[in-house]
């Protein structure tokens, strides 16, 4: 299943974004420190570097998140040019309290009366960006919800005196290019359920546990042979030790799923991470290969078709 998500007010958002990078020094880039750059959008990127801005890319959700994953993914982003990695749980007081101090390091030369630092905190849907802007603020601003795409429209705010925040719409991109991108981010909870089929994003998540983390599997479930199982068999394993059984007695696969899917979603399973740096590199590299191959058959179709016509002309 390949997993799209665009709905109208994020178009919207990309503009008002676009707009506002002009009158921004400086862009909070949230991501999910559990898969950091299948919770990259694109966009916001290309927005920034227009602009040339500078990025504090904060690795949310660290307490979910795998810490010798997040501490690989931190270096990894230190290394790019014009952006600072901070992973950090909107959970701790204390992280959240670093953000303005790291921010001001960015951009120096903002942040008096005269030129107020003016920050645009962006994101993907349900990464924790409405919860960062409650606790940098101490009160609620934004709106929280369990469900993607609460936040639908730019709002303003002041952090102290000389700090202005612009919180953006949780926003996708209007193509996601890699198929495990989308049901990472569906896992995640990042996608509308009206655009996924719970069940597979399920077994994909299954089918990535136990190539990751086995064990935790066999901790929370009970599984006796782990090592025979593969994606399906999790999920129904799931149902058979939850009892979750449809008339006639059959498994209900629909509920074991939406109770795995929660379990990981919450942390119940474990800190998990779907993604690594060395993972990451290993999917692009077999995603360009694949984009190549394909280029090359539609360029062989494309000379077979032009041959053809051209025979078809001499022969008239």
């Amino acid at each position: 299943m390949a997993i799209q998500w665009y709905p109208g007010h994020m178009n919207a958002a990309k503009k008002k974004a676009a707009e506002q990078m002009e009158n921004t020094d400086l862009v909070i880039e949230v991501v999910d420190a559990r898969l950091p750059e299948a919770s990259c959008n694109p966009m916001v990127e290309e927005l920034r570097l227009f602009r040339q801005r500078p990025c504090l890319k904060i690795l949310n959700k660290t307490d979910l998140a795998d810490p010798v994953a997040t501490a690989a993914w931190v270096a990894y982003y230190n290394a790019q040019e014009g952006v600072t990695a901070y992973a950090m749980t909107t959970k701790k007081a204390a992280e959240v309290a670093r953000i303005p101090d790291l921010a001001k390091s960015l951009a120096p030369h903002r942040g008096v009366p005269t030129k107020p630092l003016r920050i645009m905190i962006m994101g993907i849907p349900n990464v924790g960006k409405s919860t960062l802007m409650n606790a940098l603020l101490k009160k609620r601003v934004a709106k929280v919800g369990d469900e993607p795409a609460v936040t639908k429209q730019q709002q303003k705010l002041y952090l102290g005196k000389n700090t202005i925040l612009v919180d953006t719409p949780g926003m996708l991109w209007p193509k996601i290019a890699l198929p495990s991108d989308g049901l990472m981010l569906a896992a995640s909870h990042a996608i509308g359920a009206n655009a996924l089929i719970e069940e597979e994003v399920a077994v994909f998540l299954a089918d990535e546990l136990l190539k990751r983390y086995p064990a935790l599997l066999t901790t929370r479930y009970g599984f006796k042979d782990i090592a025979a199982m593969d994606g399906i068999a999790v999920v129904e394993g799931v149902a058979a030790k939850r009892g979750f059984r449809q008339k006639g007695g059959e498994l209900d696969f629909e509920k074991a799923s939406h109770t795995f899917l929660g379990d990981y979603r919450s942390g119940v399973l474990g800190r998990i991470s779907l993604e690594t740096p060395e993972t990451r590199g290993v999917l692009l590299a077999e995603h360009a290969t694949e984009m190549a191959a394909k280029a090359e058959k539609a360029a062989a179709l494309a000379a077979e078709k032009a041959k053809a016509a051209a025979n078809g002309k001499r022969g008239t």
